[in-house]
């Protein structure tokens, strides 16, 4: 029997902006329930490599392929259904934490489950958090409503840009936790960028080290980091 199929993989993936190459030739496969993580230096690259898995940003050469279908013939809406993007900043809008959280089903004209909702919100931590303002939460709290808006559509593959960067020690920490336990307890596919080392050991199952636009190793974390 054949290797299966990759739940997300690329081939020579590449985005060239006036001239300058962002990300070179990138080929990477993650396996369905895998956590991939991504480091590396600043100005790397890895973030862009992150919107352009989900296409928020469109390739200029290359493929992206989900359970190996080029996603250039799925539907952008659906697709960033199927593959979630936590950006390091939450950018969350104005209003409750609920229109925040359902915002997506919302523009996309589905129905909003309510019992989802608050079962996500008691998931993540924010149990009784539906009404409240988001200008009235902390930092910790308003990356729990990011996680938990694209969470609510219950996406197969979840993309997240560093996190917990922005956050104090003790909101770090539990950022943390929630989503080694929400990814382990869902079996959810993951790529993570992160430059914190230490988390890198804690969560991932495979790391790549990305300079420059590219894949410049790959391992288990004792090997990369090493």
């Amino acid at each position: 029997m054949g290797a299966p199929t990759a739940k997300l993989a690329t081939e020579n993936l590449s985005l060239v902006v006036d001239g300058t190459a962002i990300v070179r030739d990138v080929d990477l496969s993650v396996a369905a329930g895998e956590t991939l993580t991504i480091i590396g230096p600043s100005g790397a690259g890895k973030s862009t490599l992150l919107r352009l898995l989900c296409r928020l940003d469109e390739p200029t050469g290359g493929t992206v392929s989900l359970d190996g279908t080029d996603y250039r013939t799925l539907d952008p809406t659906a697709l960033r259904a199927r593959v979630g993007l936590v950006p390091q900043e939450p950018a969350l809008r104005d209003g409750t934490v609920r229109d925040n959280v359902t915002i997506g089903p919302r523009l996309r004209g589905d129905p909003v489950d309510g019992g989802r909702v608050t079962e996500l919100l008691e998931r993540v931590g924010l149990a009784g958090y539906g009404d409240r303002e988001v200008a009235d939460l902390s930092g910790g709290e308003a990356q729990r409503v990011a996680i938990a808006r694209t969470l609510v559509v219950d996406p197969e593959v979840v993309l997240l840009d560093e996190p917990t960067a922005s956050l104090d020690p003790d909101a770090q920490a539990d950022i943390e936790a929630l989503l080694a336990e929400l990814l382990t307890d869902s079996d959810r596919t993951a790529v993570l960028v992160t430059h914190d080392q230490p988390q890198v050991d804690r969560i991932a199952d495979r790391v790549i080290r990305f300079v420059d636009g590219r894949v410049d190793s790959e391992g288990t974390p004792r090997e990369v980091l090493a």
